[in-house]
């Protein structure tokens, strides 16, 4: 008895030893990390599967005033005007299945895809968690405040693309005329509608990665001044690529969009740089602030 007590003990103080708050340093043996990484992952699948059961069951139900999840997926289909749209029954949109289970599998993908999205903050905050150990305590609230950003980046990419697809298809389904008439099959419809989300989403993470690049040094405000041009043109070019269809609508919302968080990125790094500069100076060690040019024009290029 007093040996199992022993075991116990001795397993508390290894769980013990693990956590970051009684090992601020975060070292760790590689069998520690082992477990601290299925811990995490242990977690983070954890509110997925919470997620995933609760976007799942949204698909069906409305939430008080709130639209189910399944009105709110077929409510850019559901706009298109009833010609060229099939509208089999008199003021009902529905979508058009084509296999016995599709119904299931698309409410299946759409739900873990919605719960991923609002359990983002948890499964986040465990993979960063891991990645950067031994965090003290100032880093950890930045941490916090980096995973609450970008989920809330994510979600306003995913808002626009939702309020952008409808415009999108109308332009898509008006090439044919009279000579087509418009029945969309629901799982390609579903993948149309989750993959623009999807790409709005991880589209409006660009000024954080650029406010993340140019805090750690590697991406200073000067050399974002020197490339703004190229990097515009780029922002272009990867939305002309990145969003499925050819819709112009598309095209241009998403590239206008990075282009302006591009912008608020630059403006962010802009301050950055110049306190940097300025406390370098308070120090002693630094060149004026002067020496540097923070002005907001763009180098001509010859």
């Amino acid at each position: 008895m007093a040996r199992s007590h022993r075991r116990d003990d001795n397993r508390h103080e290894k769980k013990r030893l693990r956590s970051r708050r009684h090992n601020p340093d975060g070292t760790m043996t590689l069998r520690d990390h082992l477990y601290e990484l299925r811990h995490r992952l242990g977690l983070a699948l954890l509110a997925l599967i919470a997620g995933c059961i609760l976007g799942f069951l949204w698909f069906q139900w409305r939430i008080g005033p709130i639209p189910s999840l399944g009105q709110l997926m077929t409510g850019p289909y559901c706009e298109l005007p009833v010609p060229p749209r099939f509208e089999p029954i008199a003021g009902k949109c529905q979508l058009l299945q084509t296999q016995p289970f599709e119904a299931f599998l698309i409410q299946f993908k759409v739900g873990l895809a919605a719960g991923a999205v609002f359990t983002s903050p948890l499964w986040l905050y465990q993979i960063w968690a891991f990645i950067t150990p031994g965090l003290y305590d100032n880093e950890r609230r930045f941490t916090r405040i980096f995973v609450l950003l970008a989920s809330f980046l994510f979600a306003c990419g995913a808002v626009l693309a939702y309020y952008v697809v409808p415009k999108g298809l109308q332009v898509l389904v008006s090439f044919g005329g009279d000579q087509f008439v418009t029945a969309l099959a629901a799982n390609e419809y579903i993948s149309f509608i989750l993959v623009m989300l999807l790409i709005f989403g991880v589209s409006f993470e660009l000024p954080l990665v650029i406010t993340m690049l140019n805090r750690i040094g590697v991406l200073p405000y000067r050399n974002l001044k020197k490339w703004r041009r190229g990097i515009i043109f780029v922002l272009f070019v990867f939305a002309a690529f990145a969003t499925p269809g050819t819709d112009p609508i598309g095209m241009l919302a998403l590239a206008g969009a990075m282009t302006v968080l591009f912008e608020l990125a630059v403006q962010v790094a802009r301050i950055h740089d110049r306190g940097k500069a300025k406390a370098a100076v308070a120090d002693g060690w630094g060149d004026h602030p002067e020496d540097y040019d923070f002005s907001d024009k763009t180098d001509d290029v010859t």
